[in-house]
Order: structure tokens, then sequence, then C-alpha cells
């Protein structure tokens, strides 16, 4: 039976999305950051799909050190990996920096998917699909000097930190995408559009107003999980890589986007601020 591990697999995309991958037949590791709220999420789907094959796995995608033990876990059991989801994200309402130095929004957006997808490549080979999750917003991303450790230069503002957080899931997966691509593992980037999700918050005085002018176009849960279904499920997509879907299409991207500047700089940064913290097992 085929593996598939899915992070943020209990939010409200990810429950759809983990309902589309079980009732496709895999074995379905659920990495989540609340394992009790998760086991709930997890009956409901066995449930429903009548596949009993899913278990959870508690994950802190805010601690490079879980993550690591996470994928340690993944990698002493031995099992291929068919699927990776990097679904789970977030977004800060004021500066929080990790334990790693990292402010937070940037490190469950894209330090976490960037550390647990490489150190789960060993687990992957032909025929294998990673799809990220990203956002209409990347187009607004700016990577600066300050990314890792402020999330933007200058005063704390969560909208383009979020956005920046996406720009760089985007630009790793274009630049990993080019990495595997004799492997036969294909990357891919989903764009969900705008999400009735835990991330939309009412705590800012415009946030209500924004609501409200965004309303028509926000889609549920189940709407904006269907592109990355379709990336991790169809077959049609078997083989496309370093592509930008959405609403199950591929989406045209700007050429400053698709060969970035700051891609092979941003890897390289990344490496460097993981191995500095001297984590178990080296990503390279």
């Amino acid at each position: 039976m085929k593996l598939a591990i899915i992070t943020g697999a209990d939010g409200g995309m990810g429950t759809e999305i983990t309902r589309a991958v079980a009732t496709a037949g895999y074995k379905i590791i659920m990495a989540c950051y609340r394992p009790e709220k998760a086991e709930r999420v997890k009956d409901m789907l066995v449930h429903d799909t009548g596949n009993p094959y899913i278990e959870v796995l508690g994950i802190d995608l805010a601690s490079l050190a879980s993550v690591a033990a996470f994928a340690e876990r993944m990698l002493k059991r031995g099992d291929t990996v068919s699927l990776l989801m990097n679904n789970a994200g977030t977004m800060s309402n004021h500066l929080m920096q990790t334990e790693d130095g990292l402010e937070r929004t940037v490190a469950v957006n894209y330090v976490a998917p960037f550390l647990l997808t490489m150190r789960l490549l060993p687990l992957m080979g032909k025929g294998s699909r990673i799809v990220n999750m990203v956002s209409c917003t990347y187009s607004l991303g700016h990577i600066t000097s300050d990314f890792f450790s402020c999330g933007k230069s200058g005063s704390f503002w969560r909208i383009p930190i979020y956005s920046n957080t996406k720009l760089a899931l985007w630009l790793f997966t274009r630049e990993l995408s080019e990495r595997v691509k004799d492997s036969g593992i294909t990357v891919n980037a989903a764009d969900p559009g705008i999400v009735s999700t835990n991330i939309i918050r009412m705590d800012m005085w415009f946030d209500k107003l924004t609501d409200w002018f965004f309303r028509p176009c926000i889609r549920t849960p189940k709407e904006g999980a269907a592109t990355a279904i379709h990336l991790l499920l169809d077959e049609e997509v078997s083989e496309v890589t370093g592509q930008m879907f959405a609403s199950c299409k591929p989406k045209k991207v700007k050429d400053k986007f698709m060969n970035h500047p700051q891609a092979k700089q941003l890897w390289e940064d990344t490496e460097k601020y993981i191995e500095q913290l001297r984590l178990e097992e080296s990503i390279i």
C-alpha cells in the first residue's frame, strides 16, 4: 500500500485532502500539531472513507528539532513515501521568534517544509509526488536580509510576511524540481485561492471590512483543497513538475518568478541556517 504524508491534515483543507487521498486507497500519516484533535478527525475519516490505514503523528513545524525527529522516525520505518503534501501554514499576528531564532510564520510556512522534504527525499523515488501549498500572495513577496529572523525588513506586518513565506516556498518548489527531476520525483505548488480557514482572523480593525469585501471570492476548504488533490492523485499530471496550479489548471507565472534571481541563494542560505543549528543529521 502506497504511503502519503500530509502536514496540517486535521485543518480545513487538510481534512479534505486527507479524505481524498484515503479514498484513493493510500496509507496516510497525518502530521499534526495537535494530535488529540487530529485523532478525532482521523476517526471521522476512517468511518467516512472505510480506510483504516490512517495514523496520526505529532509534529511542531515551529521547532526544527521536532521536524527532524519526525523525519528520523519515518526514515527508521523505511517505507517509501509516494506523496508528501506540505499543507500546514500559519500567519502570526505579532513578532514571535521560535527556539531556532526564526520568525514563526517563516518557520512553519517555509523552513520546516524545506527541512522535512529534504530529510524525507531518501524515501522517495520515481513516481513520488511533492506538493507545496502556496498562495496567490506569493507575487507580493520579497526576500530580504531579515527574512529568517523577522520575516521582512522594517516593522512587523503579518500579510507581507505571509506573502514572503509563500514566495520562498514557491522558490523552493522550483529549485527542488530541477534538482530531483532525473529521479522521477515531481514537485509542484498548489494555489488554493482565498479559502475560509483558521488563518483568516478577525484581530485587526480592518479584518471585518476585508472579510466583507472578499467574501464573494472566498472558497470552502473543499474547494480550496481541490487543486492540491488534483496534483497529488490525477494521472494527467503525473509527470508535470516545477509548476504552479490554481483551480486545477496550470497557472501562468511571470518569468521573474519562474526564474527568480534569489532562488539559489535562498536555498543556500536556508541550508546554512539549518546546518548551524547542528540538528542530528545533515540535510545534504
